[in-house]
């Protein structure tokens, strides 16, 4: 399946795990009931009248709703309120330490591959087990977190394996789909968990024996709840946990590193255990098993190790792997020339591309960081000087028109950006979106006033010569969605609904990328291009306005987020239909097609695994 399928099929286990969640409900309403009317006649002698089952009913419903609600609400930062409510702590992006920074660097890299945005990195610090997930209600607010023990514990490649099966859950559409989880299986295990409380903190008191009673039949209520939610979780769970290890060893082309991190916890006397008080909710997000369940195999969120290592590395041998396993590959950054390049795929292939991680992309993700200046990574990630990177990413290369952007804006942004715009003149169209990207996190953890000066500024740079470009425009729509995400939308519309936007987004795509073709003339290649995406619309580029219609292209964009992921399957590929309309594909489309993908919220890897030198 591809990006779109997956994301499609996450909604189909939504649906599903709806239905088992009434069904829980239905069953721990049920087990109210049977409480209610047992403990009635043992004081009566009598049966419960049916108001008193209707009573407990009503309540014991309403109070799951409730506490499902509840945490729904508390969980609406997504991945940021996953990891602070298990105590996880903000990895700073110019840490100094070095474990955490070769965490980062592993993040940044994979992010750069797939063409995902940089997620926020978190360290569960009292965390001695070996352990990670991430959380997070879509592709671009995503974080991944990560146990101290397995940053002490493992080697880069076996923490890459890791990182690389958290990142199939972000691609697959997992995150939303856990989350949902977390946040609705509370109120069902809720029960069970007033019940335990109560037990335990009465227990030695003389005058609770009835409260101890109480909490005892809480519990053995809530326990049904608790059976529902562990069956529900280990139903979605484990089969996407397959399917994560098999992306990893896709991704990185190194069964070693997978399989070596599942052979550590093996090893590990703490193995993936969380002590958390969350561990048993979030049991179904991590990487291992966090908790140990009776009933093995019923309710395992998790396969077997010796069967997951087994299913990545058939040919896995402990004692040969560990004698080797403190060996690291060294990469190293190269650069190139061309400017363009036959494009091979069909139409089909190229929108397979969309959320997909291959090995080439992987170590090609290495060699963009290993040729940005150590200054300029120094940075991006300092919360100070990020934005003054971004500015002078759109800085003009003539001294006279850059200097009359630079007057428009803050004096404490324009010096640094002066500075770094010399250094990054060498760095063509390919660093754009990875060294925007490798930046988001530091300018997340800024001030709303401190965000909103540097959108401002960056508008008044693009504005200064009083003429936008469509990269300059879908620069400034991706940073602002970033910074200041506008409100969800849902998921929903079909592209028959957002014609005209989808439209204007191809005309951009067109007059934006399209060259002078052979015989001189730009206008014969402009109606190529524009045809060959009208076509997959089905429309007529005849219908399309002619021209650029600048202000409305945020309106469309934002438009179009709305879309169901299949619809967008079908736009993408309408865009590539345009840009690859003649069987080749130039940087400035390719990395176009990128900046336009990431605030769809489409991840595409990059589409050039040679480092070229092309200005935007």
């Amino acid at each position: 399946m591809n990006f779109f399928e997956h994301q499609a099929a996450a909604r189909r286990s939504s649906r599903m795990m709806v239905l088992l969640f009434v069904l829980a409900v239905a069953a721990v309403v049920a087990s109210v009931d049977f409480v209610l009317g047992l403990v009635y006649r043992m004081s009566t002698n009598e049966p419960a009248p049916p108001s008193l089952y209707a009573l407990g009913a009503a309540a014991a419903a309403a109070l799951i709703v409730l506490v499902s609600v509840f945490n729904i609400a508390r969980l609406s930062q997504g991945g940021v309120a996953v990891a602070r409510m298990v105590g996880a702590r903000r990895v700073s992006p110019d840490t100094a330490d070095p474990a955490e920074r070769r965490l980062r660097n592993v993040v940044e890299e994979m992010a750069i591959a797939s063409g995902v945005r940089v997620p926020e990195v978190f360290v569960m610090d009292e965390e001695r087990g070996i352990n990670a997930f991430a959380a997070g209600w879509n592709v671009s607010s995503s974080v991944v977190a990560v146990t101290r023990g397995a940053l002490e514990t493992l080697t880069r490649d076996e923490l890459q394996g890791v990182i690389a099966h958290e990142f199939s859950h972000i691609l697959n559409g997992d995150m939303p789909l856990n989350v949902r989880m977390l946040a609705v299986l509370a109120g069902i295990v809720f029960l069970a968990s007033v019940g335990d409380f109560l037990m335990r903190s009465m227990r030695g008191s003389r005058d609770t024996k009835g409260l101890i009673l109480v909490g005892l039949a809480l519990f053995v209520v809530g326990y049904v709840g608790l059976f529902f939610a562990r069956l529900i979780k280990s139903s979605v769970a484990r089969q996407r946990e397959f399917l994560a290890d098999a992306s990893s060893v896709q991704f990185t082309r190194n069964p070693d590193g997978i399989a070596g991190a599942l052979d550590q916890i093996r090893a590990s006397t703490s193995g993936t255990l969380i002590a958390n008080r969350y561990a048993e909710e979030m049991s179904h997000m991590f990487f291992g098993a966090a908790v140990k369940v009776r009933l093995g195999g019923l309710f395992d969120t998790h396969p077997p190790l010796d069967e997951r290592i087994r299913r990545v590395h058939p040919r896995f041998e402990r004692e040969a792997y560990r004698a080797k396993r403190d060996v690291a590959p060294e990469q190293k950054g190269r650069r190139g020339s061309d400017l363009s390049a036959a494009w091979g795929r069909t139409l089909e292939e190229s929108v397979a591309l969309v959320g997909s991680v291959d090995p080439h992309k992987v170590d090609f993700a290495a060699r963009v960081t290993a040729a940005i200046p150590e200054r300029v990574l120094k940075d991006l990630h300092a919360p100070q000087t990020a934005g003054p990177v971004l500015i002078a990413l759109l800085l003009a290369e003539p001294e006279p028109a850059r200097e009359l952007q630079l007057r428009n804006i803050p004096p404490s942004l324009s010096g640094r950006a002066r500075e770094l715009s010399s250094l990054l003149q060498g760095l063509g169209a390919q660093f754009h979106l990875p060294l925007i990207d490798l930046a988001l996190p530091a300018l997340r953890s800024e001030t709303e006033a401190a965000k909103s000066e540097l959108l401002a500024a960056l508008e008044a740079v693009v504005n200064a010569d009083r003429r936008m470009s469509l990269h300059e425009l879908v620069v400034l729509a991706f940073v602002r969605d970033q910074l200041l995400p506008p409100a969800k939308l849902p998921e929903t519309r079909r592209l028959a609904e957002l014609l005209p936007q989808a439209a204007s987004v191809l005309s951009f795509m067109v007059h934006a990328g399209t060259r002078i073709d052979a015989t001189g003339s730009r206008e014969a290649t402009l109606r190529a291009a524009l045809q060959a995406g009208a076509s997959v619309l089905g429309i007529t580029s005849a219908t399309i306005a002619p021209g650029l219609n600048l202000h409305g292209i945020n309106a469309a964009l934002e438009a179009l987020r709305g879309l169901a992921p299949m619809e967008k399957a079908v736009l993408v590929k309408a865009l590539f239909a345009a840009v690859t309309y003649d069987g080749t594909i130039r940087l400035a489309e390719a990395e176009l097609m990128r900046l336009v993908g990431a605030v769809l919220d489409c991840p595409l890897p990059p589409l050039f695994d040679t480092l070229l030198a092309e200005p935007l």
